[in-house]
């Protein structure tokens, strides 16, 4: 390896290792706030400081002219998707451990993997295909069926990652022919509007207080921070070298689950989730290779 490409390897790890952090940060963040609002309510408040941070950017930038009205029905249709698997996720970290909810939100590019026929137009290849059944046999694994009766935050956080597997189906359509600063926002107008929808159906949008205003604006920049630096470190570095840097969410979001709420460590979701990034990373390595 070249002195160029060791640098922008270690600048990848370091983009990646942002990420990381801002994904942990916004679990934990999500965790807090659960006790007073409810899940709409998080994706408003969320969505607001979000739409004032694109909109300050592209102010700055003068990149107003990238957002534009012609794919107004596809990004309604990704943001509809987003902000389904969002408002499961955020009920998912609330109820059950969190290291769960990682392993499960890993299987997203499996069922990208599985629907991309269908929406993209790609071929199914026989290793799509096996890392397909590999990554459900550590769905299984993790949730061990008919050893306890499946909860409601286990099925939230696998619908989840299937939300957000549509997501990014549909943004690989949308990037063929909007910019980034389109997408993002498109992505808090449209979410924001979901959710004053979705929490004001009953009349009564809960306001936040002192204690919770920090997690809010706290969860509007992670989230927005971790797909930045997620996306540059794949500009950096194949993905190959990315990813595997990303699964160490999992361990530290389970050593944070330890000490701050005394979750348990359960092995098999370890063991699980390392059979699910087996069969993503066997993907990946054949799609590079290739």
């Amino acid at each position: 390896m070249s002195e160029t490409s060791r640098l922008e390897a270690v600048r990848a790890i370091t983009w990646m290792s942002g990420a990381i952090v801002s994904f942990s940060a916004m679990a934990i963040a999500g965790r807090e706030v659960s006790f007073d609002l409810d899940t709409f309510e998080i994706m408003t408040w969320r969505s607001l400081v979000g739409i004032f941070i694109v909109g300050s950017v592209l102010t700055l930038r003068r990149r107003w002219q990238d957002v534009s009205l012609k794919n107004l029905p596809l990004h309604g249709l990704r943001n509809l998707f987003h902000f389904t698997g969002q408002n499961l996720w955020f009920y998912a970290i609330s109820v059950i451990p969190l290291a769960q909810v990682f392993a499960l939100e890993f299987t997203a590019p499996l069922w990208v993997l599985v629907a991309s026929p269908l929406v993209l137009g790609e071929r199914l290849t026989k290793v799509r295909a096996l890392s397909a059944l590999i990554g459900f046999v550590g769905i299984l694994i993790v949730t061990r069926p008919g050893s306890a009766p499946l909860s409601a935050g286990l099925i939230c956080a696998a619908l989840a990652a299937i939300g957000f597997a549509g997501t990014a189906l549909l943004t690989r359509r949308l990037t063929r022919s909007e910019t980034i600063f389109g997408i993002l926002f498109w992505l808090t107008v449209m979410q924001a509007t979901f959710g004053l929808i979705c929490a004001g159906f009953d009349g009564d949008i809960a306001l936040p207080s002192a204690a919770t205003a920090p997690w809010l604006l706290l969860i509007g920049c992670a989230g927005l921070l971790a797909h930045f630096c997620l996306t540059t470190a794949l500009s950096l570095a194949p993905a190959t070298l990315v990813m595997p840097v990303d699964f160490t969410r999992l361990p530290l979001i389970a050593i944070i689950g330890v000490l701050f709420y005394g979750e348990s460590l359960d092995v098999f979701v370890l063991i699980g989730a390392a059979v699910i990034f087996a069969g993503n990373y066997l993907n990946i390595w054949h799609e590079t290779r290739a």
